[in-house]
């Protein structure tokens, strides 16, 4: 089982982070990654409409022999992961539950902040993660829904980037948090400005980062890590036309992204 692939979906390409994160703590796993290009966005659709679309991507990875299954997207992680973890006979990360441990093992004061997108924020999945692990613990929130095409545009440094981070912000950093949750996949590349403008004295935690130590572990303690002397394949598919989300893609990987296949999940995942 230990040569078989690492499995990751997300609505989209925002998952790229997470990919890219697990593509450097394990360089020499396998990954099959899926956006599903054609359905996104997905925080604006009900539970019941996320839970099924999280179920035929999971069966469309698993016919590819999958040994671990990344949902590398918040809004499933947030209403659709237990679902997952029941239907399904392998390892389950979400996104949620290791950003939520990270920031409560380096939070100071337990004033934590999350930033992330209106569906995300309105779930209030951070905060009840967090509070889980620590009770006492102040859960600011913030959604910060410009972040996402300002990432897919690459504008992550520009003036427009500036004063809307600095508008998205001011509210927590007055509020004296001294750790700011990234609770979001795109937010990672706007992590840059986003430490510059809170200040040395909070901590981000960008659960891309977290979500692949995660991974790590849990394949460690399984036993099913690839020898490190290995250099991992990675393959794309997509439920629309590539060209978008290659465009995109090589902005979040810096142009490291592969072939990219298209699929019909109606068909039983065939190749358009």
């Amino acid at each position: 089982m230990s040569w078989q692939a690492i499995g990751i979906f997300d609505s989209g390409v925002g998952g790229l982070t997470v990919l890219r994160e697990i593509t450097r703590t394990l360089p020499q796993e396998d990954t099959i990654y899926f956006g599903d290009t054609a359905r996104v966005p997905y925080g604006t659709k009900s539970p019941e409409t996320v839970s099924r679309y999280a179920h035929e991507i999971t069966s469309f990875l698993m016919r590819r022999d999958i040994k671990l299954l990344v949902v590398a997207c918040n809004t499933v992680s947030a209403v659709a992961l237990p679902g997952l973890k029941r239907q399904f006979p392998l390892p389950v990360v979400g996104v949620i539950e290791p950003g939520a441990r990270r920031a409560v093992e380096v939070t100071r004061s337990g004033r934590v902040g999350v930033i992330g997108t209106s569906g995300t924020i309105r779930s209030s999945a951070y905060t009840r993660a967090i509070k889980r692990l620590k009770p006492d613990a102040e859960v600011l929130t913030r959604a910060c829904p410009l972040f996402v095409p300002l990432a897919e545009e690459g504008w992550v440094d520009n003036q427009v980037a500036r004063l809307t981070a600095e508008s998205y912000l001011l509210e927590l950093k007055e509020a004296g948090i001294d750790t700011l949750v990234l609770g979001c996949t795109h937010y990672p590349l706007l992590k840059p400005l986003i430490a510059e403008i809170m200040g040395p004295d909070v901590t981000l935690v960008d659960s891309a980062e977290e979500t692949a130590r995660t991974v790590a572990a849990i394949l460690a303690d399984k036993h099913l890590l690839r020898p490190a002397t290995e250099k991992g394949n990675h393959h794309y598919y997509v439920s629309d036309i590539p060209a978008g989300f290659i465009r995109v893609g090589n902005r979040f990987l810096g142009g490291r992204l592969g072939d990219v296949y298209q699929v019909d999940l109606d068909k039983d995942g065939e190749e358009c």
